[in-house]
């Protein structure tokens, strides 16, 4: 869900620091707060690996002014035009209902959800004055490394890349996967996350929803929020432990990922396996109205939400290598989508997988639009194309012939 990660960084999803409540303290003031933040610098920048450069300010906001942030950070990250370009495109998929509206779905969840936020634009931590005590070291903790990170890379930057939703997605997982994993010892100290099982944090997810769904917004979220709320905190976090292993003594900032594949499967970020580009021709046909990419995970999202099994979306979406899809049209309603596979194997288990998921998303009665999915071969390497449109829409006579090329990033 990286589209909205500068969103998805305020929410204080932590499961593993539940034992906080028996360290609560009572904290009334600005001052009580300055003293917690410079009491934990020192040891959210030995447990990170480096040092802080100046320290963050920090100041207490309302509930009201919470939700004032989210809404400007919102509208800011996805203004209208951007905005309705994807929510036509998570409809057209499946991934949202038609009857949702984003926005205030969004600005409702993201509020429900935050405990603490940090700022690049202010270099401040935020904290909402009705927060529960236990809750204030674990914000706290959590919200200090992404100020920690942003004296070393430029979080705005990297969060904000517009048309490219899978790499933000990777690097969001980067940043609350490493504040996730450093903030454990700085909380507890005894806790060696290091000593972790790989794959150990994203187990953690059952716990989590057991949780989660006790917040009104958050239960009734659909599948494609939910999960992307979630995969940063968890699915990075896995990727941090691996790192630290492999690489010890390095920084992951000095050379973030470039996909979700990488954060699903690191071994392919050891091997430099960089995505393909797909790069759409212009439109001779229909108005662009929306581009951008899923990437791998958010491909196994749209399995599991039209199929029904995590184990199977997994295992469809594996042998990504890239993805472009656009909306086109006045009315927002044509979906092209193509995607590269490291085989022909792959892309055949994944054109048989989204045929037999499509046909739940458009059972054959829907007469008014037609689907079509195809094999094919750009440039020596196995796509998959889906189109999805009336089929009234001139544009089927002619279809784009993309182009693929290596990022040499």
């Amino acid at each position: 869900m990286g589209r909205l990660t500068r969103l998805a960084a305020l929410a204080a999803l932590l499961v593993v620091v539940a034992a906080c409540r028996e360290r609560a303290q009572n904290v009334q003031s600005e001052a009580d707060l300055k003293d917690i933040v410079h009491r934990m610098m020192p040891l959210v920048a030995q447990n990170a690996g480096l040092p802080f450069k100046r320290e963050p300010k920090v100041l207490r906001r309302s509930r009201t002014q919470v939700r004032d942030y989210v809404i400007h950070k919102f509208d800011e990250d996805l203004p209208p035009s951007d905005l309705a370009g994807l929510q036509s495109a998570l409809r057209l998929f499946g991934l949202i209902p038609d009857s949702l509206q984003l926005r205030p779905t969004m600005i409702d969840l993201l509020t429900e959800q935050i405990a603490g936020y940090y700022d690049p634009d202010s270099n401040a931590l935020y904290i909402p004055a009705d927060i529960e005590p236990y809750q204030l070291r674990v914000v706290v903790s959590h919200e200090l490394v992404h100020a920690l990170q942003d004296q070393y890379i430029k979080l705005d930057s990297i969060i904000t890349q517009r048309g490219h939703n899978d790499r933000r997605s990777a690097a969001q997982a980067i940043l609350e996967g490493q504040a996730t994993v450093v903030q454990i010892p700085v909380l507890m100290p005894e806790q060696k996350p290091d000593t972790l099982p790989l794959g150990w944090f994203w187990k953690q997810r059952t716990v989590m929803a057991r949780q989660q769904a006790q917040m009104k917004e958050f239960a009734h979220a659909p599948l494609w929020l939910r999960e992307g709320l979630v995969f940063p905190y968890l699915g990075g976090a896995d990727f941090i432990i691996w790192f630290r292993r492999k690489y010890f003594g390095k920084s992951v900032l000095d050379s973030l990922p470039t996909s979700t594949e990488q954060i699903l499967h690191p071994d392919r970020y050891a091997q430099h396996d960089e995505p393909t580009e797909v790069i759409f021709p212009k439109s001779a046909t229909d108005t662009v109205i929306y581009e951008d990419n899923l990437g791998e995970f958010e491909t196994r999202l749209l399995f599991q939400q039209l199929l029904g099994d995590e184990t199977e979306a997994a295992r469809l979406a594996e042998g990504w290598d890239g993805d472009r899809y656009r909306v086109l049209g006045k009315n927002r309603d044509v979906l092209e989508w193509y995607s590269v596979w490291d085989d022909a194997a792959a892309a055949s288990k994944f054109a048989t997988g989204l045929e037999h998921a499509w046909a739940k998303r458009r059972p054959s009665g829907q007469k008014a639009r037609r689907s079509d999915i195809k094999q094919l071969t750009v440039e020596g390497q196995p796509v998959v194309r889906l189109v999805d449109a009336p089929v009234s829409w001139t544009g089927w006579r002619h279809l784009p012939a993309v182009r693929l090329s290596e990022r040499a990033e």
